[in-house]
């Protein structure tokens, strides 16, 4: 029998629901494998289960199949509820083999054919996300990439909505950014004709002057992006482009708490629960403006939903843009964060935590390197140093070089505050149908922040860490412990100090000495 476009209670000139907008219709994908690439499938499998099929380009790996990666990605947690409920929607999901950093995406004929044959709705969501990647690199895959997927919709016979996954951060050098293309910081081809021509090392050392005023590749490239969009697609192919902030764990769709990075605020819960974290320079008062990835994904169907039903051909083929961002709407600090984590100390530990998980954020240098030097550092230096006597591999100042140099990188974005306008989500909001909102609706008002950091410090333990639920009274003796370690470590450096000054010890030369010595051994190649 022949599914209707819109369900027979209603009249065919009605906007369709969302589930009905997407009945037998395929999808292409790019990025499916990435954090929110797979939120996004087990979204559309589950709330849009009329959908035709999902193909996902998937890079070819030595010692497994594509199906086999689809296997391990569908096996995980964030599709427990799919499987149980709807386990024959799994099938749909098709493997295409490609590379977004190749000409043509590196597809066969017959896959190409069979894409521009039968897709109508694109998600581009494929890029790299590394701040330090070489120019060349990044714009080979974020800016060439974004190219070679436009040329290949824009032959598509039945190309009703391309989706473009942006970042609010690719606009900087603006404190308010709208939902509008601001002029380019470089011409997009012009760019691509230097990475595939000019040596990779000559073009990193003209890197600095030519992304300026952007602070790394990343935000550069994704904003010529951005412009491809904008030069190919504008007035020609219905085509988005979201811009997310900082994209974090699940608010409750399919199930509060899931993630499989350590980006953003969850990231910081962790590192300070395992305690290599011990201070983070940045305005304790700033906005950490983060949005659930299940809010995204509600918010991204309902507008390319928006733009599918849109009548007319002009209207349609204007190019939309949406910021999402939640600084105005639940707002929460870095200080508040951390608090947040604070206060679940002794209820949701880290397993083998390194130190008592103890943290302070500080907008004072030099305060924070104080900090450093002698909350981690220093007992870094002890700690390894027993390990050696011990037989045993040294590690923690080989961690804590890591998480310097990525404080190095994220230093312009938690010293800085930019305000994200996102009317055009809001208004979109208000536009779903009734029977659209209880799988559709993204408002967040309603979300309980210091509920939401413990289910996902919760999650990181359960999801990221691959910590069990059967661990955690254990885990909380151990972070009885290593209060009293931490305790009485500072018993000894504060006397320490009090000797230091009782013998009239030149100690302000040692902290100096010491100091130069630590910061020339982290900044050293």
């Amino acid at each position: 029998m022949k599914r209707m476009f819109v369900s027979d209670t209603r009249k065919m000139t009605e906007k369709p629901t969302i589930p009905e907008f997407f009945v037998d219709k395929s999808i292409f994908i790019t990025g499916g494998s990435g954090f929110m690439g797979k939120v996004l499938i087990e979204k559309l499998l589950r709330s849009c289960p009329g959908v035709r099929n999902i193909y996902m380009l998937i890079r070819g790996k030595k010692g497994k199949s594509p199906e086999e990666r689809i296997k391990a990605m569908v096996d995980l947690p964030l599709f427990k509820v799919l499987r149980k409920e709807k386990p024959e929607s799994i099938k749909k999901i098709i493997p295409v083999l490609g590379d977004v950093t190749e000409i043509g995406l590196g597809l066969s004929d017959e896959d190409r054919r069979l894409l521009i044959e039968n897709v109508s709705i694109v998600y581009h969501a494929a890029a790299s996300v590394r701040f330090d990647d070489a120019l060349t690199d990044a714009i080979i895959m974020n800016t060439r990439g974004t190219r070679e997927v436009v040329l290949l919709a824009k032959e598509m016979k039945n190309i009703g909505v391309f989706f473009h996954f942006s970042t609010s951060y690719c606009h900087t050098d603006r404190k308010v950014i709208g939902e509008e293309i601001y002029p380019a910081h470089a011409d997009w081809r012009d760019a691509i004709r230097l990475a595939e021509n000019v040596d990779k090392y000559e073009l990193d050392l003209l890197t600095k002057k030519y992304i300026d005023p952007l602070p790394n590749t990343y935000t550069f490239t994704k904003s010529l992006s951005e412009h491809v969009i904008k030069d190919l697609c504008d007035g020609v192919i219905p085509a988005v482009i979201l811009r997310p902030s900082i994209v974090i764990s699940t608010w409750k769709d399919p199930m509060p708490g899931w993630i499989d990075n350590f980006n953003g605020p969850v990231g910081i819960l962790v590192a300070v629960g395992k305690g290599v974290l011990r201070t983070v320079y940045t305005d304790p008062d700033l906005i950490a403006d983060y949005v659930p990835v299940d809010i995204i994904m509600r918010g991204l169907l309902a507008a390319t939903w928006k733009k599918g039903t849109i009548q007319n051909k002009q209207e349609k083929n204007e190019l939309t843009i949406y910021n999402a961002s939640q600084n105005e709407v639940s707002p929460v600090t870095m200080k508040e964060i951390v608090h947040i984590g604070k206060n679940m100390l002794f209820e949701c530990p880290l397993s083998d935590g390194l130190w008592f998980p103890n943290c302070e954020i500080t907008g004072n240098w030099y305060l924070h390197f104080f900090r450093v030097l002698f909350y981690q550092l220093l007992p870094a230096f002890f700690i390894d140093g027993i390990l050696k006597l011990a037989g045993k591999k040294p590690l923690l100042i080989k961690i804590h070089r890591k998480i310097y140099i990525a404080n190095m990188a994220l230093e312009y974005f938690i010293t800085n505050k930019w305000t994200f306008l996102n009317d055009r989500g809001r208004a979109l909001e208000k536009e779903l149908l009734p029977s659209d909102l209880e799988d559709f609706s993204y408002k967040e008002e309603e979300m309980d922040v210091d509920e939401y950091f413990r289910n996902g410090l919760y999650g990181g333990r359960e999801y990221l860490l691959k910590e069990s639920p059967d661990t955690l009274e254990t885990a909380r003796k151990q972070v009885k412990r290593l209060w009293l370690i931490s305790e009485l470590y500072a018993a000894i450096w504060y006397l320490v100090a009090a000797y230091l000054i009782w013998y009239k010890i030149p100690y302000g030369q040692i902290y100096r000495d010491t100091s130069n010595f630590l910061y020339e051994y982290f900044n050293s190649p």
